[in-house]
């Protein structure tokens, strides 16, 4: 489970990250590493020679949501800082974000730029695209419904190849959908916040979003004109309702995509 922080909270300990600490415990490693990959300006504790197609990864992150759902790009730098293990940035975590629940990966945003912090882990690459989608859809939507953040994050975490038949929620969404448990968007659209959200919650909010990405053309148009009105701060309402209206019995169609979708 991953961790993103609302503005009002993070600026304050954003303002502990401008002004510094002088103390030896929180001060960071050096960065060695530095590159720049589409929007992302990445900094880390250790080279980053071995880490630049997965950084491709993430500016393609961004092609996607704009070829594929019509959103903007980033209009700025999104800052990614990767620490050279788990007690360097559990140190720093506990400097600057001291009131945060740890998680291995973070996303906060405050006025200025978007941070991504994260440390080196077999997890690594997941938790960036993960938390690098969150950025992305946060740098150009002033606001992103928990569900559907969280969905296109799961959507997105997994490497391009896999994205369509090979991601891990895609065999106990099917095993869950021989038992006749169907995922309920209404469900999920009462979600407010992410200590709400369980496993199950975030299997079922990729699977609409996968649902929406791979089914039938009236429910990735829904989801296309949701997040322009949503941009466009128009009142978006309900996207479980929006989708009721074009696609009659949603929640079957969304059954039937999975039971019958193959390479």
């Amino acid at each position: 489970m991953r961790h993103h922080i609302s503005p009002a909270f993070a600026l304050s300990c954003l303002m502990l990250l401008a002004l510094g600490d002088r103390s030896h415990d929180c001060l960071a490693g050096e960065w060695i590493g530095w590159r720049v990959s589409g929007p992302f300006v990445c900094r880390a504790e250790f080279p980053l020679t071995q880490m630049d197609g997965l950084l491709r990864e993430l500016a393609e992150i961004q092609t996607d949501l704009v070829e594929r759902l019509r959103v903007p790009p980033a209009r700025g730098p999104i800052e990614i800082y990767l620490f050279r293990d788990q007690r360097s940035y559990q140190r720093y975590l506990k400097c600057y974000l001291p009131h945060v629940p740890y998680r291995r990966a973070l996303y906060v945003k405050s006025d200025g730029p978007g941070r991504v912090f994260a440390y080196r882990s077999r997890y690594l690459e997941t938790d960036l695209r993960h938390e690098c989608t969150h950025a992305l859809l946060h740098e150009v939507l002033p606001v992103v419904p928990l569900w559907l953040d969280e969905g296109l994050a799961e959507y997105f975490e997994v490497s391009a190849r896999q994205r369509a038949f090979d991601n891990p929620h895609l065999g106990s969404l099917r095993w869950s959908l021989t038992l006749g448990a169907i995922p309920q968007l209404e469900s999920l659209e009462k979600k407010g916040d992410l200590a709400e959200m369980n496993r199950a919650d975030y299997r079922h909010a990729w699977a609409w979003v996968h649902f929406m990405l791979h089914g039938p053309s009236e429910a990735r148009e829904e989801l296309i004109g949701f997040l322009a009105d949503i941009r466009a701060s128009t009142p978006p309402g309900l996207l479980s309702q929006r989708l009721a209206r074009r696609l009659p019995r949603t929640n079957r169609s969304l059954a039937l995509h999975f039971k019958t979708w193959r390479r």
